[in-house]
């Protein structure tokens, strides 16, 4: 599991990209489009047009990362494809990277405080 930094803020483009680019050109399109910075140390997540590929851009401080996987049996669980983005979870993210359908999991908003028994 790729596990985004502390405090990222996680970006899903819905709409298919070709998957012939690169992370330049992934980093081209998350400007041009999503009117995400790729710089900022947002994670970037694209999907293939047949939802079984993703592609995660990040900057880490140094350079460009470009994760690439493949599930060999299904899909990834994506949102309707329209224009656009949607921020995710890191919960949600970890869902969507192992196939999990995300939508049906939910982040722990508050840690309920223990009662004494009366």
């Amino acid at each position: 599991m790729i596990a985004p930094p502390a405090g990222a803020r996680i970006l899903l483009a819905t709409k298919p990209v070709d998957f012939r680019k690169g992370a330049h050109s992934l980093a081209a399109l998350a400007a041009e489009v999503l009117g995400a910075d790729p710089f900022s140390g947002a994670v970037l997540v694209f999907r293939s047009r047949r939802a079984d590929r993703i592609k995660i851009l990040l900057w880490d401080g140094g350079g460009l990362v470009l994760v690439w996987k493949q599930l060999e049996g299904g899909a990834f669980r994506w949102p309707p494809v329209v224009d656009g983005v949607l921020r995710l979870t890191p919960v949600e993210f970890a869902a969507l990277f192992d196939g999990i359908d995300w939508r049906r999991v939910q982040t722990l908003r508050e840690i309920p405080t223990p009662s004494a028994p009366a």
